[in-house]
């Protein structure tokens, strides 16, 4: 946790430097004297789970936290279940100025390559493996990149639980996929994936997803179990598949000028906020994650346990060789080498 708030830290300082350097009218005001004269500040801050996930939970620790850090200066205005648009359209309103913060993942993969590193199918073994990986070295560079081509500054992580396969048949193994209708995210890796595993996969925004399936534009979906709860999807999907295809992270991150623009003294009150957010956030996973299977089981879902992960993992890796780039591909294989 320290070394991904000095990260986080040092990333901020540079992003400080450079608009005092750069001469435009957005430039921070020299020595760091931003937002200092005590004018208020809120910053809005979508994304797509619902009131009850713990991402939304943990969002609401964190402005609790940073108004009492900055005396009410900084005030969080939370929209939740893609209030403010699907993800990338969150990410497109902070460069626009008129969103501040947002969730995001293997989405920021279409502005930054290696963010497509924090969903690589069968890349994380568990999920001790994927906490190493985002504290170590790979995630730091996964961290610099984002930064600098995406526009955004992480603030804390979620882990993810694995994701999961969602239909109305039991689906075991790559043969069970044909003609099968799926909704991803707008990933191009999930899409080629998916296609040589057999399925025919479409990009969906999140928010459209129980319609698709309640409709039967879609058959399936893939995410992990707290959003496959936390969306109903037990109304609409019979099965969860245990592919267990996926482990990955998400940030929550704010937009570079809107940290810049702050005084030093409010960005260590936010990423002071930010590391007692990751400590909450996580003691929120340990707790909720054992509890969603059992609600989802109540929910009418069937747990698919007879799954051939080493055939879908056979089944993908082709997709993986050929749409990663090779500075990406060099990355997978080092991502399989963290102990």
């Amino acid at each position: 946790m320290k070394k991904f708030k000095m990260l986080s830290m040092i990333l901020a300082a540079t992003l400080a430097l450079t608009a005092c350097g750069g001469g435009g009218d957005k430039s921070e005001p020299a020595n760091g004297e931003g937002a200092a004269s005590g004018e208020k500040i809120t910053w809005k801050f979508g994304h797509l789970a619902n009131e009850d996930h713990i991402w939304h939970q943990t969002a609401e620790k964190f402005g609790e936290l940073l108004s009492e850090k900055t005396d009410g200066q900084i005030q969080i205005e939370i929209y939740p279940n893609n209030q403010l648009g699907g993800e990338t359209d969150t990410i497109n309103s902070i460069k626009a100025g008129t969103v501040d913060m947002v969730i995001s993942g293997e989405t920021m993969a279409n502005w930054a390559p290696k963010a497509a590193l924090m969903a690589v199918p069968y890349a994380f073994r568990d999920q001790a493996h994927l906490v190493n990986v985002i504290e170590g070295d790979i995630g730091q560079e996964i961290e610099e990149e984002i930064v600098e081509k995406v526009g955004l500054t992480p603030l804390y992580y979620h882990t993810r639980a694995p994701r999961n396969l969602t239909s109305n048949m039991p689906i075991s193994h790559p043969d069970d996929l044909s003609g099968f209708s799926m909704r991803v995210p707008n990933v191009p890796l999930f899409l080629s994936v998916w296609e040589a595993a057999g399925a025919r996969p479409q990009v969906m925004d999140f928010n459209e997803v129980f319609t698709g399936l309640q409709q039967k534009v879609i058959d399936g979906q893939e995410n992990p179990l707290d959003l496959i709860h936390s969306a109903g999807f037990a109304e609409v999907q019979d099965y969860v598949n245990e592919t267990e295809h996926v482990y990955s992270w998400i940030y929550i991150l704010v937009g570079n000028e809107q940290l810049a623009a702050l005084s030093d003294e409010l960005k260590e009150a936010v990423f002071a906020a930010a590391e007692e957010a990751q400590v909450y956030g996580s003691d929120l996973y340990e707790e909720a994650f054992a509890e969603y299977r059992t609600l989802l089981t109540e929910a009418g879902m069937t747990f698919n346990s007879d799954v051939d992960q080493d055939a879908f993992r056979e089944a993908m890796l082709p997709a993986i060789q050929s749409q990663l780039t090779e500075e990406q591909y060099a990355m997978y294989e080092r991502i399989l080498e963290v102990e």
